[in-house]
């Protein structure tokens, strides 16, 4: 069993904090450039990205949010404190998502109790030349009115992102194939975490426009949207529980753990890494992001009632070595994303089990570079 204690791990100091979420910054800055490079090489569709692009946007609107609330941690004694997942995953815990989620709730309700942005502004400028004091309470009251508005504002990463589903054509008039896509922040792992199903729909009314199933199907998946579940027990439940909608690729993408030597203490060969590396600030962390697959091979025909009969799907799984039964999937593909002097070393050093990984190398200029 782990220790939460020792797990979950509170920033206290204001310049600590404040690395924290720039590193983070950056990372997530570089995200959106290796989804335009996976698109380049034909591994994601232009679609894909676009779904891919509006989670990371919304992850760094939250990042964004939590950096204002935090902005005073260790400063200012009412001022919080960042709690984050030091040994499974570097991010912050899900409580912070949660809490988050709540004050977006009444951020309307804060906001009209507080001062505009200028009135601090000013007051803080009165205090200085008057007072010739640092006005912490009124740049913390500030940090909190910035952290409402990008709450009001909307589009971030929540804890749920309920599905969203796309039309991609007709294969005729009464077999609809759509993209369903939705996101969570995995309690269990403290990961955000993308999902992509693409189906077919023989229903009578499509999908989305269906008030009946429709809300059945968003219910569905979001309770199976945990990271301790294969997609083979995602997929074959999903396919037996709708015999109208029949999943033919279903996705998953891990964005995640995040090792740094600075901040996270999590085992193996790339804390080791990054030990070694003595990267600078700003370049000492490597991200791994894993992506799972599922794919239908064949559509089958079983008995339903009396005289029915209904389409199951059979999917493929990876035949190497068992892996896909282990997995419960067709494919899965691991990366790591990372600067170039961590590159270095990992090229140096060689640990076992990294030679299958992709490799995406971030220069100081943001280009990035993908090797294998």
């Amino acid at each position: 069993m782990t220790d939460t204690a020792y797990d979950h791990f509170q920033l206290e100091d204001t310049r600590v904090t404040r690395r924290y979420f720039g590193k983070f910054e950056a990372i997530i800055g570089h995200l959106g450039r290796v989804a335009a490079t996976l698109e380049a090489e034909k591994r994601l569709s232009k679609r894909d990205v676009e779904v891919m692009t509006r989670y990371i946007v919304g992850l760094n609107y939250t990042f964004k949010a939590l950096a204002h609330k935090y902005h005073f941690s260790g400063r200012f004694e009412h001022a919080g404190k960042l709690t984050f997942d030091r040994v499974d995953s570097g991010f912050p815990v899900h409580n912070e998502l949660l809490a988050m989620a709540s004050d977006a709730a009444q951020a309307g309700k804060h906001l009209a109790g507080m001062r505009s942005v200028e009135a601090l502004k000013q007051d803080m400028v009165r205090v200085i030349l008057s007072e010739q004091a640092i006005p912490t309470k009124l740049q913390y009251a500030l940090s909190q009115r910035l952290y409402y508005e990008e709450l009001q504002k909307g589009e971030l990463f929540w804890p749920r992102n309920d599905p969203t589903a796309v039309w991609l054509g007709n294969k005729h008039q009464m077999r609809r194939e759509f993209m369903i896509h939705w996101a969570v922040y995995d309690s269990q792992i403290n990961l955000p975490t993308i999902y992509m199903m693409e189906l077919e729909d023989t229903g009578r009314i499509g999908l989305p426009k269906d008030d009946r199933r429709w809300p059945e199907v968003q219910a569905h998946l979001m309770a199976q949207s945990l990271g301790g579940l294969k997609l083979l027990t995602i997929a074959k439940g999903f396919d037996e529980d709708f015999d109208d909608l029949h999943p033919k690729r279903l996705r998953r993408f891990h964005v995640g753990p995040m090792y740094s030597h600075a901040f996270t203490r999590q085992a193996g060969p790339l804390r080791e890494v990054l030990e070694v590396a003595r990267s600078p600030v700003g370049e000492d962390w490597a991200l791994v992001w894993t992506e799972e697959e599922l794919v239908s091979a064949e559509t089958r025909k079983e008995k339903s009632g009396w005289f029915g009969t209904v389409e199951r799907e059979t999917f493929a799984l990876d035949p190497f070595a068992g892996k896909g039964a282990e997995h419960g999937a067709t494919r899965m593909e691991r990366s790591i994303i990372l600067p170039q002097r961590p590159y270095q070393a990992l090229e140096e050093r060689k640990p076992a089990g990294f030679e299958d990984v992709r490799k995406f190398v971030v220069s100081p200029t943001g280009s990035v570079l993908s090797y294998k």
